[in-house]
Formats: structure tokens, sequence, C-alpha cells
């Protein structure tokens, strides 16, 4: 535990340097700082003046309920103070069914005694207070918030996050914590994924063949649907619903085969039969309106989204009626045939006012201009979309499950690369973008620790303006972001523990916590294409791969020290210092752990990595020594070395360790 403590404090004392700049995620469009700081007491109040409403004033409740568990200080008060220290005034109201690009600007204006937040609307307030709760910071003498004045507002009208929850069922009551994550970095709308081939997870009334025969009885009724809209409604968050069609519909099947383009019997299993919407059926028109007639009712929203992506054509071509019938009306491809589908499910959904969004594939320039097209192929077809006249979303460069960094998905710009170069008209067509969270590999227990905290850094790419875009500043605000998160009831830092101790019992897990801050999972779909064979969408996520954190924070900051370190000719004595340290912790770190692996058999596939770890701590340690002696090291010294590091670059149990590439700076770095 020591040990641990140690490397944490050299951590800390690494980034306290970055500490002076204002913690806000998404940082706000205009920020001025003043000086000094108004302190959070118990005379804190809060008056409501302009418009108001319940939801609003629900929201303000929230607010001071949420400060209170920040500071720890039992508020007295309630809103309506008559000498409030906060004043909000909205100018009027919001539509009762939120829409796009509704005003969610705000201005907050923090003095040495008070502040006030206006904006025109309850959904600018909503924003202005979770700034003011991010301001929130521990300080010499009590909670306190600084002087400054912000004036905010959205770059984009579509900051979005898609959640799956066919492939791994989640519980509405997590979804809710991710509601209020979302809300706390400013975005405005869910992307509900409810039906794929492994599950269709919404009652239907009309049609209950669809969740009682492919859901597993794991579904949500249209009572819970309806209070979950409400919760995000409050919270200024639109719920999008998506029914993937023609393709990913096997679920539909099991209860209504003859939707399919191919015989049964079908099933859920990955490994069972599989098949596409047939489009040449009449009835499946019929179906699809009753359905849409429902759903449209449910889910208030303009938008549903259909899906529409990698649709397997093969179903289709053995079927000798759909081809037929794709030459009765001169259809050249599979292409041409999901057109037809796509202009027919169109007008349903237009039939009962419905706005068709779609995956990039649905794009044929015989659309209606109305639709709206989300590309995860890449940013040219965004461009493509916006240059024919079509609305679009960038999904693409913003899939969680990935298993990205940070930053790398904070590169990524909707108005860059292909959309750099569109005109003015062209770029307005681009709405936004969404995070994408698809659940082969995620459980109620993980799936918080996939999207948060790196899901912020996509709706700052979406709130704030272009130019904010340093990276450092990102790391480190986006630490204080994470542990603000926890805070409202997120799970993406504190479940890694249960889940540790669920591999090794009761023991302590010191080592084995040291081990996993310095390993991340497999990266894009390589553990999806080693898992030989279909994924067993019931087994267990139980495994080391399962809890570690998707990104190493540990890695990246020791490889910046190793950077200091090497670019101040190894004359840096702090940075010395603590690149010993951790390189000690990380040697002795396998002597420690190595009795906990042998007694748990979720633990005994990472034994090969954490000897890999101490290795790799013995070698840096070997390089530090010579680059301290400036001495250079023996050629047959950094073969063998280099030789052990690829072996160490290796993955183990689908982990990576990420500490390999700084060692072997360090090494590369003794031969010069």
């Amino acid at each position: 535990m020591r040990t641990l403590r140690i490397v944490n404090l050299l951590l800390l004392a690494s980034i306290a340097t970055a500490q002076a700049q204002l913690n806000l995620m998404p940082m706000p469009s205009t920020v001025q700082q003043g000086s000094g700081q108004w302190l959070i007491d118990r005379s804190f109040s809060v008056a409501v003046t302009g418009f108001h409403d319940a939801s609003l004033e629900g929201g303000v409740q929230r607010f001071v309920a949420q400060l209170s568990r920040q500071t720890g200080i039992p508020f007295r008060t309630k809103a309506g103070s008559a000498s409030p220290t906060l004043t909000i005034h909205a100018e009027h109201g919001r539509d009762q069914v939120q829409k796009l690009g509704e005003d969610e600007s705000y201005e907050l204006t923090i003095g040495s005694s008070g502040a006030t937040l206006t904006a025109p609307t309850p959904l600018g307030i909503l924003h202005g207070m979770e700034t003011f709760l991010q301001l929130v910071q521990p300080s010499t003498t009590g909670f306190a918030v600084p002087v400054v004045t912000i004036k905010d507002q959205p770059r984009f009208p579509w900051r979005g996050l898609l959640i799956d929850v066919s492939r791994h069922f989640i519980p509405i009551e997590v979804l809710k914590r991710n509601l209020d994550g979302m809300a706390a970095v400013k975005m405005n709308v869910l992307h509900w994924h409810l039906s794929d081939d492994q599950g269709f997870r919404v009652e239907s009334k009309r049609l209950p063949k669809l969740q009682e025969m492919g859901s597993e009885g794991l579904y949500y009724t249209q009572a819970e649907i309806r209070d979950f809209i409400a919760y995000a409604h409050d919270r200024g968050i639109r719920v999008i619903p998506e029914f993937d069609t023609p393709g990913h519909s096997r679920s539909w099947f099991l209860g209504y085969p003859e939707l399919a383009s191919s015989s049964g019997p079908f099933t859920l299993d990955a490994d069972g039969p599989g098949s596409v919407t047939d489009p040449t059926r009449e009835e499946t028109y019929k179906f699809l309106d009753k359905f849409v007639d429902e759903m449209a009712k449910l889910f208030r929203d303009a938008y549903f989204h259909i899906g529409g992506d990698e649709v397997d054509g093969k179903y289709w071509d053995a079927n000798p009626k759909i081809q037929a019938f794709k030459q009765a009306h001169g259809m050249k491809s599979n292409q041409d045939l999901q057109a037809y589908f796509n202009q027919r499910l169109q007008k349903i959904l237009a039939k009962h006012h419905k706005t068709m969004i779609g995956w990039d594939e649905i794009l044929r320039p015989d659309l209606p201009k109305t639709i709206v097209v989300q590309s995860w192929r890449g940013q040219q077809s965004l461009a493509t979309a916006a240059q024919q006249g079509y609305s679009g979303l960038l999904s693409f460069g913003y899939y969680l499950d990935l298993m990205w960094p940070a930053a790398r998905h904070y590169t990524i710009d909707p108005m860059s690369d292909a959309a750099a170069t569109l005109s003015a008209e062209e770029k307005s067509r681009i709405l936004g973008g969404e995070g994408c969270m698809w659940a082969e590999w995620v459980t109620p227990e993980n799936i918080d620790s996939h999207i948060w905290p790196r899901n912020a850094v996509v709706a700052e790419r979406l709130w704030s303006p272009q130019e904010v875009r340093d990276v450092d500043s990102m790391y480190t605000r986006l630490n204080a972001v994470s542990l603000h998160l926890e805070t409202l009831g997120l799970t993406h830092r504190s479940a890694r523990m249960h889940m540790l101790h669920r591999m090794a019992g009761p023991e302590d897990i010191t080592p084995l916590r040291v081990l996993a801050d310095v390993v991340e999972p497999v990266k894009d779909y390589t553990r999806w294409d080693d898992s030989k064979g279909p994924i067993d969408f019931h087994a267990p996520l139980i495994r080391m791969i399962d809890a570690v954190y998707p990104e190493s924070d540990m890695a990246r900051r020791f490889g910046k020290l190793v950077q200091t370190y090497i670019q101040s000719g190894y004359k840096d004595q702090a940075a010395e210092a603590q690149i010993k340290t951790f390189l000690i912790a990380w040697r002795d770190n396998d002597a420690k752990l190595h009795p906990l692996l042998g007694q748990s058999f979720l633990l005994q596939e990472v034994t090969p990595l954490s000897e890999s770890l101490s290795a790799i701590g013995a070698t840096g340690l070997q390089a530090v020594d010579y680059l301290d002696q400036s001495q250079p090291s023996p050629e047959s010294w950094r073969t063998q070395q280099l030789a052990l590091i690829d072996q160490a670059k290796a993955r183990k149990a689908d982990l990576l360790l990420m500490v390999v590439a700084a060692v072997q700076q360090l090494v590369e770095s003794t031969g010069k």
C-alpha cells in the first residue's frame, strides 16, 4: 500500500503546476476571470426570477442537492429565498417536446459575495448550473468558486451519446446515471439503440411477440420508457430511438418470421441462422406502419433512427422471389433494393410526423433532403451528404468501444478533413455528432468505465470552440471532471475496485492495482476478431480486460515524465527520481502479486503480464543508471533489452502493457 501511495503522490506532484486553469469541461465559449473568490457556506441560497415552472424548479432543487453532496454542507434554505446569494433568471420557457436548435446559451457572473445566472430558456439555466458545480473547489478557507464571468453557447446543436442495449441489456437505473453524466458535460441527445440481432428491448402492445420472443424477458416497458424520457427531458436531453432495419434485425424474426428474407428457425444466439428483412413484401410495410405508429406515440422526439447499416445482401441473393422482384423493378444491385426499402420506410415515418435518421449506408440522392445521415465509416461520407443537401452527424472517430485514448477522440472534429473545404451553407448542414458505446463487451457493471470520462472529450469537441484543442489542458481538466462525475453516481472509477476484488477475493489487492494501472485492453475490433468464434453474449465479463480502464493515466503520465527527463539531457534530477520510484515499484511488484495470482482462476492468465512488468521495470532502472552516469550502454545489452521489450509489447490476456514504449525510449537513449 505504501508503494501505491508514493506512486500516486508523485503523479499528483507532476501535474500540480497545471492546476491554475479552471477545470471546466466542456470549456465555455468565453471566460473572463477576475480576482478573488466567493466562499460557499451555509448561507448559500437561490432565488428564481422570470419564467419558472415545475421542471426548472426541479432542476434547481437537484442543483442545490448536488452542491450539498459536493461540499458536505447541509443547506437549510430552499430555492426561492428572499435574500439569495445566487439569482437565476430565465426569460421564457422551453418547448414541451424538446427540439433541435433550441437556444441553450447562458451567462454566469460570479462576484465575491454572490452570483447571477441568466439564460433565454431553462435549457441554458441547466447548463449554467452544471458549470457552477464544476467551479466549486476546496480552498484554504472553505469551499469556493472563483470570481468569473462566463458567456457560453454550444458550437453544435446535436451533441449525443449512443448506448446500445441490445447485445447486453442495460437497466434503466444505469441509463439514468449516464443521463446525469451527459447533462454534466452538456450533451443533449441520447441515441438509444434498442434493437439488434441479439435483442429487441421495447414493449410493443400491438406487436407483443417482438419483446416476448426477441428479448429473453429483458426489455423496457412503455411505462418505464415514458418515465425515462421525462427524466431525460428534465435534464435537457432528447431521446432518439433506433430500431435497426433491414439488417441487424434477427430479434424481430423470432416472433415474426414472415418478415425475414430466409427461413429460420431463428434464435438470439450469435451462431444461429441469420437473415435480413424482406423488402419486397407489402406485408412488411403494413407491419412497419403499425410498429412506427405505436413507437411514434411513445418516443415523442421528431427524429427516428432506422439503422440501415451493414445489410448482408447474401440473404436477398439467395431468395428467388426477391431476385425476381429486383429484375421486375429494374434494380441492378442490392443497394438499389435497400434504397427502395428506405424510400418506403421514409414515407411511413413522414406519415407519422417523424424525420428519418440512418447510418451513412442509406445515403442516396433519391431520398428526401429532410433525412439525416450519420457517418460511422469516415468523414468523407459526412461531407458528401452535406454537398448533396443532407444534414449529417459524425460518429466516426467517436466509437468509445474501440478503447482509444481520449486524445485520439479529441483530435477528431466534424469540420475537419473532408468537411474543412465545404461552403458555409454546406457546413451548416453538419448538426454535430455522437459518441458511441456498442455493447458487445460491456455489462451494467463496467459500462460506465467504458463511456466515462472519455465521453467528456467528445462533449467538449461538440460544444466548445474549434480552437479549444490543447491536449495537456484537456487531460488536466478531464481528471477533474472524472472525479466530479463520480459524485453524480457514476461508477467508472469505483466499479474497478469491486471487479478486482471479485478476482482476488478479500486479500490485499494493492499489487493487483499496480498492474491494472499500467495496462489497457486491446484496441479496435481485435478482441472481437480473436474471440475464436461467435461472441457468447451470455458469458460473464469478469476478466482483467473487463475491469481495467480503456486508457492508462499512469502510463501516459510516466511517458511524459520520461520525455521531460530526456529533453533535459538527463539532468532533471526530480524527474529521474520519480522515474526510478515507478520503475522500482514495477520491478518489485511481481513478487508481491505472484502469491495472489496462483489463488484465483481469474488471475492466472495475467501471470505472464506481471512478469513482463517486473522485467521492464528492471530494464528501465538499468537504462537510467547508464544515463545518470553519462555512460553509453554496451550494444549487446541494448540488443538483449530491446528483444525483451518486443516480447513485452505482445498482448497477453487481451491486455497491453502501456509503459513499454517509454522504457524503450530510455533504453535507446543509452546508446547515444
